[in-house]
């Protein structure tokens, strides 16, 4: 840890206590590093879920989490994409199951508060991890340091700082690191909801003219997640309806597949955009999940990228410390920007296109849309080649979601 004066040693200060920001400090705490995780974490409120794909379940396992969180998981099965967008080329429904690329299930959805209750409390068990519950005020890079200032008055300095902080980094300002980013003509409407019928842990996500409407499992057979993509006006008006209107308005959107439908008090509403960092490294800050790219909440996407980024840069400084290099050197900061690089703007691009489809009215688009579904549907190991793509990316797998310690 830094010394009385505020000076660095081989310490590394993690910014922002989400999920991403809560994974990176435990590997690297488990790596052997010395770490502090300064910020707060996310409003108690927050009734989104995630649906935890197999990589990322895997590297929870070995970093210790899992077994604090899954009996409040639901594993998804089976996936089924509904075409219902009215439209004059519609494409045939398609269903992928996981027993076909040989897992138990693609991965597990559990609401977001109780997977940050496990990290936290995992994290409270190692010694050499430092939990600062204040805000961060300002972040500043220095010749051989970069120091982090709370708002109790107390300045951190280190020799790499890992900015999980979000879409608005303190961070990744600090850095001088520019955004590209594009907001979309839509907003996510999330709710949790009871359903009369068992959903068989079978995730069902409708293509709907505005967006997906998808409907997750959550545990207990008769619980499920939603993501409504809707225009803008659309979703303030049914954020507005009291839950027994909203209730039957989801129910019809869903075709009663679930049966009756009673939607839980919480509510968000959330606008869409698409964003990544010009870096993912600067000046001895990475930048992880949301602090790096923002993408919508199509496919599962979004947190099990930011899980694979805080594996990535806790290995990279975990390796240069063991090699006797500069944990945030410009040659851990290149290598990190390098591997996820790819990963991030690949999962990105195809987010970004399926999104487009769906909202074009061009016949061209639609088609091309249909057809690939269809393909995928039809044609087995490409189906399959897919599958296992989505849930486990072979060219972006850091050592923990292959399930080796750091």
């Amino acid at each position: 840890m830094p010394d009385k004066n505020g000076s660095p040693e081989r310490t590394v200060i993690v910014v922002g206590g989400g999920p991403a920001g809560l994974t990176a400090a435990i590997a690297l705490a488990e790596g052997g590093l010395p770490t502090v995780l300064a910020g707060r974490g996310p409003v108690p409120t927050d009734n989104r879920t995630t649906a935890l794909l197999a990589g990322s379940v895997t590297a929870l396992e070995t970093l210790g989490v899992w077994e604090l969180c899954e009996a409040r998981t639901a594993p998804l099965r089976t996936m089924r994409i509904v075409d219902d967008t009215g439209r004059l080329w519609r494409a045939p429904e398609a269903r992928f199951e996981a027993h076909e690329i040989d897992l138990d299930a693609f991965g597990y959805n559990i609401e977001n508060r109780d997977l940050v209750a496990a990290l936290e409390q995992r994290a409270r068990t190692l010694s050499n991890l430092r939990l600062i519950d204040d805000d961060v005020v300002s972040v500043m890079p220095e010749a051989d340091a970069v120091a982090v200032e709370l708002k109790g008055g107390e300045v951190l300095r280190a020799p790499l700082v890992i900015g999980a902080d979000g879409r608005r980094s303190l961070c990744r300002e600090a850095a001088g690191i520019g955004l590209d980013d594009r907001k979309y003509p839509q907003v996510a409407l999330t709710v949790c909801l009871k359903h009369s019928r068992q959903h068989h842990d079978t995730s069902t996500e409708f293509h709907t003219p505005t967006g997906p409407f998808t409907l997750v499992p959550l545990p207990g057979g008769n619980r499920s997640s939603l993501v409504w993509v809707l225009d803008p006006a659309d979703a303030d008006e049914l954020a507005a309806l009291d839950d027994s209107a909203l209730s039957e308005e989801i129910e019809h959107a869903a075709h009663s597949i679930l049966g009756k439908m009673t939607v839980e008090s919480s509510r968000g509403l959330f606008p869409l955009s698409v964003a990544t960092a010009r870096s993912f490294g600067r000046d001895r800050i990475a930048l992880v999940g949301e602090a790096a790219h923002v993408v919508p909440p199509i496919g599962a996407q979004g947190l099990n990228l930011g899980l694979r980024d805080a594996a990535t840069i806790a290995e990279l400084a975990i390796e240069a410390e063991r090699d006797g290099r500069d944990i945030g050197g410009e040659d851990v900061l290149s290598a990190y920007d390098k591997r996820r690089r790819a990963d991030v703007g690949s999962r990105t691009m195809a987010i970004d296109l399926l999104n487009r489809a769906l909202l074009s009215d061009l016949l061209p688009a639609q088609g091309l849309r249909g057809l690939g579904l269809y393909v995928l549907d039809r044609v087995g190991p490409l189906r399959r080649a897919v599958m296992r793509e989505g849930v486990a990316p072979r060219a972006s797998q850091p050592r923990l979601m292959r399930g080796e310690m750091l």
